[in-house]
């Protein structure tokens, strides 16, 4: 695996294998996102999933946790915090 200058902590470190998702944002994560980092986004989707009780069927769910990691990983836009009023919905 090459190394990369990771977009989200800075630092350069092994890359991803593959494209971790299919299209133009997985090429964007192998390129630009470490492996450590991406570890670190699949703990937080997680988080997100269960917290949220995200059905991954439904678009909405899939768009808000697009959003999340872009978020995340290339820091774009504002952090999803966890807002624990709005647990088992995703209604933003």
């Amino acid at each position: 695996m090459a190394e990369v200058t990771c977009t989200r902590c800075g630092n350069t470190r092994e890359g991803l294998e593959r494209p971790p998702l299919p299209g133009p944002l997985g090429a964007r994560a192998q390129e630009e996102i470490c492996s450590e980092c991406w570890k670190l986004w699949l703990k937080q989707q997680t988080m997100l999933i269960n917290h949220y009780g995200l059905n991954l069927m439904d678009p909405q769910a899939r768009q808000f946790l697009t959003k999340n990691m872009e978020t995340f990983l290339f820091k774009t836009g504002k952090d999803e915090q966890v807002d624990t009023s709005k647990q088992g919905t995703i209604n933003w």
